[in-house]
């Protein structure tokens, strides 16, 4: 990941592409914290893991300061704030539809053996094994329970 996004952040330099410059600047600044606090507790460099679980906070963050912009009326900047969304999506994993992420409840469902509610971290932790970054896990905890149900 830590490659790609410095490709992309070449390419939007050549190209003179300030949103995309400093949104990709910005996402490496966030990694190099993390591999500092990472060194601080005697780790190595941020993981893959890691840096998807930074681009999905900073998606969130985004999408909070988006809605309150857009709620308060300065469309200015809730279009900085979407153009920097669909920037960060671009190196997240595709997210499962509806029906897949169904599919892969009732898959998690049967392979962990879960019975009732009690097992419903079981399932999560399947999921978030086999799915990561790619399943809205404050959703699928709702559709978890109820399957468990």
């Amino acid at each position: 990941m830590r490659e790609t996004i410095g490709e992309g952040l070449k390419t939007a330099l050549k190209a003179r592409d300030q949103r995309r410059t400093a949104t990709l600047r910005a996402i490496n600044a966030a990694i190099q914290d993390k591999d500092i606090a990472n060194r601080g507790e005697g780790k190595g460099p941020a993981t893959s893991e890691e840096i998807l679980s930074l681009l999905q906070k900073m998606v969130k963050q985004r999408e909070e300061s988006f809605a309150i912009y857009a709620q308060a009326g300065r469309t200015d900047l809730a279009t900085v704030e979407k153009q920097e969304i669909d920037i960060l999506n671009e190196f997240l994993p595709k997210a499962l539809s509806e029906a897949e992420v169904e599919a892969a409840i009732k898959a998690a469902i049967a392979s962990t053996g879960a019975e009732g509610v009690k097992d419903m971290g079981k399932v999560i932790a399947q999921l978030k094994a086999d799915y990561p970054g790619r399943i809205d896990f404050g959703k699928a905890s709702g559709l978890v329970r109820a399957a468990l149900s």
